[in-house]
């Protein structure tokens, strides 16, 4: 695949993955248009050698693979990311309305970083819950406005002297974003209005819905070059790792199994029904392996020749805080994808996982760095070292590394993408 068109698909996948069910969404069309197959997680599966397949579980979390012509039910090659990112949900009943304006009460979902989210162009889009003839089955769409409607405006500097040493903002009383004028026009229920008309409901039809606001900026490459050297864009963490493990899957051949997963609720913590921190990656591995005809024995022992490889963001070297990062460990941008350790296990340090991607990079010249925390700080964790403890194999944390993470824009460099999806396309062909 073209670099070029590495970028391209990536930037697709930002302007389309407006939420966790969207990014799921173009990850399925990525498959699909491969000729990958639907199956159904709730039916047994009758799998063919050479055949590929991918399943959706709870419309946020995809698990695609192929099976070699002469695959065994063991020796799995499995690549992970997730499809959420930090940002605003709005609760139930949004609706406020305070001396005309029009406002909507939110919550936070994951780490943001808050002030970045003050006078952007924001939109919402997510899952909607439908009234149906059948209560235990009630019909779900999805639905993205794809059109700036609402913005947290910023608080002059006039009305704060000290703004420019540091704003702690209220998350329930400041990041309430405005949509417009409750005038003559609007009534005290316009937002479930305003989404039933994008979905062609009455709506009394709305039961619940599961949306998150999204910075509408457009990705852009900045630098000299023409296309780059860096593409600032909202939603990099994680749609660069997701987008790297489905290329890099969609390039990659071997006589084994190959599986992608993609989770998720990474951002808060992994441990829910779709996320990596559940028994789902183990299930469908197991029915993996009795769509292949091993029984559970088979499957527990080729556990042992497998690896699981967790593909995340990590920090790049900042020019601007040196005293942030580790003294020998450090990721610059366009410097290669980041291989990230720590002993605490917060990132899935294995030496010998560890090990064998160093052999791919070499035996590839795939550009690398390690990445390492300062000893006297702390940073974030990914769901390598959750999902390994699901399923004990050899695990490693790799990403391209990227500033200003969980901002509503990021930075990366166009290099450590090219890096990252050759280390996962080698990954699933060696």
């Amino acid at each position: 695949m073209a670099e070029n068109h590495q970028m391209e698909r990536l930037i697709r996948l930002i302007g389309e993955g407006t939420s966790p069910y969207h990014v799921t969404e173009n990850v399925k069309r990525q498959f699909e248009e491969a000729g990958y197959e639907q199956l159904c997680p709730g039916r047994p599966w009758e799998l063919e050698r050479g055949g590929r397949y991918y399943t959706v579980v709870q419309e946020s979390t995809l698990i695609a693979f192929s099976v070699g012509r002469q695959a065994r039910p063991g020796n799995l090659r499995i690549a992970a990311a997730h499809t959420d990112f930090p940002g605003l949900r709005l609760k139930q009943n949004p609706e406020l309305v305070r001396n005309g304006y029009a406002q909507l009460n939110v919550e936070v979902y994951g780490g943001a970083i808050l002030n970045t989210w003050l006078d952007r162009p924001l939109s919402a889009a997510g899952r909607v819950s439908l009234r149906s003839g059948d209560v235990f089955h009630p019909e779900t769409r999805l639905v993205d406005f794809k059109r700036a409607l609402f913005v947290i405006p910023n608080l002059a500097i006039h009305l704060n002297k000290d703004m420019n040493k540091g704003v702690e903002l209220n998350r329930q009383k400041e990041m309430l974003p405005v949509a417009g004028l409750c005038r003559d026009a609007m009534t005290e229920t316009y937002f479930r209005e305003m989404l039933a008309e994008a979905l062609s409901v009455q709506p009394e039809e709305i039961l619940d819905y599961e949306l998150g606001l999204y910075n509408r900026d457009r990705p852009e490459y900045v630098g000299t070059e023409d296309e780059g050297p860096y593409l600032s864009a909202p939603r990099i963490d994680n749609l660069s790792g997701v987008q790297a493990v489905v290329s890099g899957m969609l390039q990659g051949e071997r006589d084994g199994v190959n599986v992608a997963a993609f989770f998720d609720h990474e951002e808060i913590g992994s441990r829910t029904k779709q996320g990596a921190g559940s028994q789902l990656l183990a299930m469908m591995l197991e029915k993996i392996a009795a769509g292949l005809g091993a029984g559970r024995t088979e499957w527990i022992e080729g556990m042992q020749e497998s690896m699981l490889l967790s593909v995340d963001v990590g920090h790049a070297y900042h020019p601007n805080y040196p005293e942030k990062m580790d003294l020998t460990n450090q990721s610059p941008l366009n410097a290669g994808l980041c291989i990230k350790e720590a002993c605490v296990q917060s990132y899935a340090t294995d030496s010998r996982a560890i090990a064998v991607l160093q052999q791919i990079c070499m035996k590839e010249q795939i550009p690398y760095t390690k990445f390492f925390n300062r000893s006297d700080g702390t940073s974030g964790g990914t769901l390598g070292s959750i999902a390994s403890a699901m399923v004990p194999m050899p695990t490693a944390d790799v990403g391209i590394p990227i500033l200003a993470m969980h901002s509503a824009r990021e930075l990366m460099g166009v290099k450590d993408q090219y890096a990252l999806t050759d280390l996962v396309r080698a990954y699933y062909t060696l």
